[in-house]
């Protein structure tokens, strides 16, 4: 029998002892394959091999057979042919990430294919394409001279250029076959033919919804296979801008910049929201990449910030907050210090551009970016008010790690206290909207938090608001609670950033 899982280590990259992530081999006849820890699941434990894969073949009476063994701990496996699979193994308090071939019915060593941090975009060398085999299983998709493909989001320091490879496995070089080029945006989607020369793109810009075409790789030639519409022609002329600015210690940052439709920065200062999600990295140069791109479109989602462009609110999209520990310093240890230098960094940036003043602008976030708020709340006074939809504000609840944070709260009471803004909520001055699914069940946002930072802002005379969304979870789904949700944030923006 297996042990119980409530014997498994504390920390990322705990798992249990003995058989798991056990299945079907996908290329391959009644052949299991699972993985074993080798350190008894612990990762604080010194061990030279973490993770052996296992094989079985039907009828499983001969000993298991050892496909690879792992210094990190296993990823997953992509399947091929029984020359062919890629393993993947990782190791998350080092972000190392490493890619190896292997021949599953034997006969090679396993080959390094790729060794890199997984928060560096700009060298992420993509996914490898799959296809359907005769069992109904995705498997690696291989050329007549056995190549694979890759595709990927194309980080570069211009922005987001997805792009399609073909990869040698016997030089480990690949060749450029696609990419995504300006002023549009567009994704490899897969294959339309066998012999991988017609290919299935979704293209859009700013301006144009993401429409199919078929583009020949001989010939470079596109043709049109859907023509939707535009869905809000009334936002059709919405101005964008993808920003690059610089965090006081030099870090640089990325946002997107929208204005109400038909103004251009010219127009401005206008009333504004900024809504953002930190994260954690290990890397300072990784974190400083450039994300997005400005030839997306211009897609509004009731989930995000750009409604209030209606309502002529400029909105500064995903500021990145990069919350950096290199070496043995872990990110959380200067939290908040870091929080508040991105926030600095771009409330002076939209004001030096223009299009915000100071004292009207707003801060907002969903879930972990609804803890930011509550924090930039609590230890600066860069905003006016601010918006927190299904956060969590007393780490204490959370005691064995959250986010990116490893260390328990035993282990870090300090750092729990300092980034929890119920242990500061005297410090909270601005008011503060939160809302939160009634049945959240997801485990670091239980409803108990709203509920408690609510009673704890109201014992200081803050004025905030607490709705309770029925039956909703961590996301809204109803239409009743979405329309609910946006008219609360609209009225909360009109009356603490315009005054009306």
């Amino acid at each position: 029998p297996l042990p119980l899982a409530e014997e498994v280590p504390i920390g990322r990259g705990a798992v249990p002892t003995g058989p798991r992530s056990m299945n079907w081999r996908a290329d391959a006849p009644a052949t299991l394959y699972w993985v074993e820890a080798q350190d008894g699941g612990n990762p604080r434990a010194d061990v030279d091999i973490r993770d052996i894969l296992f094989t079985s073949s039907a009828p499983f009476r001969d000993q298991p057979e050892a496909l690879i063994e792992l210094e990190m701990r296993y990823a997953g496996t992509t399947w091929g042919h029984g020359e062919l699979a890629l393993v993947n193994e990782s190791w998350w308090s080092t972000r190392q990430t490493r890619s190896w071939i292997v021949a599953p019915d034997g006969g090679t060593a396993p080959e390094l294919l790729f060794d890199r941090s997984t928060e560096d975009r700009y060298n992420d060398p993509g996914t490898p394409i799959t296809e359907r085999n005769q069992y109904g299983r995705s498997t690696l998709l291989s050329s007549a001279a056995g190549d694979i493909y890759l595709s990927g989001v194309g980080a570069s320091a211009e922005g987001d250029r997805p792009f399609l490879d073909r990869l040698n496995l016997t030089s480990k070089t690949s060749e450029r076959l696609w990419r995504s080029e300006a002023p549009s945006y567009a994704a490899f989607m897969g294959f339309l033919d066998k012999n991988q020369q017609a290919l299935l793109i979704r293209q859009e810009s700013p301006t144009a919804p993401g429409n199919y075409y078929q583009l020949d790789l001989n010939t470079t030639q596109q043709a049109a296979l859907t023509a939707f519409p535009h869905p809000y022609p009334h936002m059709l002329d919405v101005y964008k801008e993808v920003v690059r600015y610089q965090r006081d210690d030099g870090v640089m940052l990325t946002a997107t910049l929208y204005l109400p439709p038909g103004k251009t920065k010219e127009d401005g200062p206008f009333p504004m929201l900024m809504w953002a999600y930190p994260r954690e990295f290990k890397d300072a140069s990784s974190a400083g990449q450039m994300r997005g791109s400005p030839y997306r479109f211009n897609a509004i989602s009731v989930n995000g910030p750009l409604p209030f462009l209606a309502s002529g609110y400029a909105i500064f999209d995903g500021p990145t907050m990069p919350i950096i520990g290199e070496g043995e310093t872990e990110p959380n240890d200067a939290y908040v210090e870091q929080l508040v230098s991105s926030a600095a960094a771009a409330v002076q940036t939209v004001v030096e551009m223009g299009v915000a003043e100071p004292d009207k602008i707003a801060i907002g976030g969903h879930s972990y970016g609804a803890f930011m708020t509550a924090n930039l709340l609590a230890h600066s006074d860069l905003f006016v008010a601010g918006l927190a939809r299904s956060g969590a504000y007393n780490r204490t609840l959370t005691p064995f790690g959250f986010q990116a944070e490893e260390r328990t709260f035993w282990e870090a009471p300090d750092i729990y206290f300092r980034m929890s803004p119920f242990m500061h909520a005297d410090q909270v001055e601005e008011p503060i909207l939160m809302i939160h699914g009634e049945a959240d069940n997801n485990s670091g946002t239980f409803p108990l938090q709203s509920r408690r930072f609510y009673n704890a802002l109201k014992g200081h005379g803050v004025k905030t608001r607490l709705v309770m969304l029925p039956h909703e979870s961590h996301g809204y789904r109803a239409r009743e609670s979405v329309l609910h949700t946006l008219w609360e944030m609209n009225s909360w923006l009109n009356r603490y950033v315009v005054g009306e």
